[in-house]
């Protein structure tokens, strides 16, 4: 058997393994190493497997991170295989200026990790809320917003440093350059809902 003959025929045995890992989540080079491996190899059959579900594979190498994401269906006749993730108004918000600090950490650091302790996170999003919003229950609410942003595989807790975060990269994935162009136009959006939310709570209030 040649050496072609062996990779062929042991391609089908990795490749439901690296698939259904995908299903699961995102695949990590620096956590899953074995499969990130498998993927890297496999990844043309992985993208071929994939589109016939309606998926499609993206993958960063020089980042490390792999995700299916479903293809865009105008006509909505595909069932949705990854599903959409409702988010809060306040974790749209921290996800927005995580993502705009990593870009200015990129442009303006040679190091790998963005690390940000819960009070630099606390810092960032007190800078944008409006002077008028009732900043001090906003900010009671970060524990829970920075506990979805976990969940959701944005930040990551580091070990033996209570209270200390990596912001992932994959967060560049998501929030895309198309959704940065609008940032500013975003925020000044997220300020009028603030303070829309503080009037009304005021005018109870009064009644």
């Amino acid at each position: 058997m040649t050496t072609t003959d062996a990779a062929e025929t042991h391609t089908p045995e990795e490749l439901p393994g690296v698939v259904t890992k995908l299903f699961k989540g995102v695949v990590y080079a620096e956590t899953d190493e074995k499969i990130w491996q498998s993927l890297l190899g496999l990844s043309s059959h992985v993208r071929d497997y994939v589109a016939v579900l309606g998926l499609d594979l993206i993958l960063d190498e020089s980042e490390g991170y792999a995700f299916l994401k479903s293809r865009e269906d105008p006509d909505g006749t595909l069932p949705r295989l990854i599903p959409r993730r409702p988010l809060t108004f306040n974790v749209s918000l921290l996800l927005a200026l995580l993502r705009g600090r990593m870009l200015e950490f990129d442009t303006n650091s040679s190091e790998l990790r963005l690390i940000m302790t819960e009070q630099d996170i606390a810092d960032m999003v007190a800078v944008f809320l409006p002077e008028s919003s009732n900043e001090a229950r906003i900010l009671d609410q970060l524990g829970t917003n920075i506990k979805k942003v976990v969940e959701l595989g944005f930040l990551r807790k580091l070990r033996g440093q209570a209270g200390t975060y990596e912001v992932a990269r994959i967060l560049k994935a998501y929030v895309d350059a198309q959704w940065l162009e609008e940032f500013e136009a975003r925020l000044a959006d997220y300020r009028a809902s603030l303070s829309g939310a503080v009037t009304g709570s005021k005018e109870e209030d009064r009644t």
